[in-house]
């Protein structure tokens, strides 16, 4: 039977799967839960106040910087079975890909870690670092949100709250939470037991939590709106951004640049990150460069890319980022209440904190 590519909502995402029968659009606007109550916590420089608009290059990915990408896996929202939680998967993966960014691709070069370089590791540094979506969804509900919608944003403040996120090893997707009934989610649980924080399980099947677990933090975070400049300069110092998006036409893309001016909208249902974008060759035209959430056998393997500039799918209109606090690379430990999370954590240098290496950096891509 052939492959059917079902529409998306945001808070209640109706997706496509193999074989299935084509589900009504229900759209949705981007969920915020009661605890979320801070939109932008940072105090450090943003980047588009230091990086002037045309000193940025007319392309840029993190997905091929000089042949080397910088991202971590690709990730499906919907397996094992629905969760429209591609709020949490898009705020995870931007998350991730900074961090692997910042182990790989940042180097800091002075003895007191003041000053910082760039440089292409050539894939070098230890094995990705990938967080856990499901931790989210089991712990953050009341901030963040749920299988059926929230906000990348309430996850970037849910973490700074809780002190850390752990790494997927600890506690994988079951696309499950508290207020899912789809499949057997009505039978395991989800509630926020040490058990659903970080575990391991014995041959004879039962499972014990683990107190002692790597895990990730969040230092910063912030959004924008319908500002193209920033947008770019943030993804280009320090990594991919989370954008919402209507994708309603989303559905039947196979390929190619989204450019119909029809498809602009002021409405959003669906969360993505965007990690670049691009300029065609023979029209000249700009692009977003955006990773979705639904598998790599959906869009250009996984990936869709559409129009920049005229909040087309309206993907300017609400992006967010956010930068790491410190991170465990090894399995140091980490109490549940995030008071030891700094034992033996590698730091999060902000490219912010060194304006000279990024324009070293953009001097370098204009030669």
């Amino acid at each position: 039977m052939p492959l059917t590519r079902h529409p998306t909502i945001y808070m209640a995402e109706k997706i496509f799967f193999i074989a299935m029968a084509l589900s009504p659009l229900v759209l949705a606007i981007e969920k915020i839960m009661p605890g979320h109550t801070v939109m932008n916590d940072h105090i450090h420089p943003l980047p588009y106040t230091y990086i002037e608009k045309d000193s940025l290059p007319p392309s840029f990915t993190w997905g091929n910087v000089d042949g080397t990408s910088y991202l971590t896996k690709m990730l499906n929202q919907h397996i094992p079975q629905y969760c429209g939680a591609c709020w949490a998967h898009a705020a995870m993966s931007s998350l991730a890909d900074r961090i692997k960014i910042a182990r790989l691709y940042h180097r800091v070069v002075d003895d007191d870690g003041s000053n910082m370089d760039h440089h292409n590791s050539g894939g070098g540094g230890g094995d990705d670092i990938n967080l856990s979506v499901q931790f989210v969804l089991n712990c953050g509900h009341d901030i963040a949100g749920s299988c059926h919608g929230g906000s990348s944003t309430g996850a970037f403040e849910f973490i700074k709250k809780q002190g850390y996120v752990p790494f997927d090893t600890c506690q994988p997707y079951i696309a499950c939470s508290s207020n899912s009934e789809e499949g057997f989610c009505t039978h395991v649980d989800t509630t926020c037991s040490l058990q659903n924080i970080c575990r391991t399980c014995t041959r004879t099947g039962g499972c014990v939590e683990i107190t002692d677990f790597p895990n990730a933090t969040v230092a910063e975070y912030g959004t924008y709106h319908n500002d193209v400049h920033a947008m770019k300069a943030e993804i280009y110092a320090r990594g991919p951004i989370k954008a919402s998006v209507n994708a309603t036409h989303l559905k039947d893309y196979k390929g190619g640049i989204l450019s119909d001016p029809s498809l602009k909208t002021t409405t959003h249902n669906h969360g993505v990150s965007i990690v670049g974008w691009g300029t065609d060759d023979e029209s000249g035209m700009q692009y977003w460069i955006v990773r979705n959430s639904w598998g790599q056998f959906w869009g250009e393997m996984g990936y869709f890319r559409v129009k920049l500039g005229e909040n087309l799918l309206a993907i300017e209109a609400n992006a967010g980022w956010v930068t790491p606090g410190s991170y465990t690379v090894w399995n140091y430990p980490c109490a549940e209440d995030g008071k030891n999370c700094q034992y033996k954590a590698e730091p999060y240098l902000d490219p912010s904190l060194d304006i000279d290496a990024v324009e070293r950096r953009l001097y370098a891509d204009s030669a």
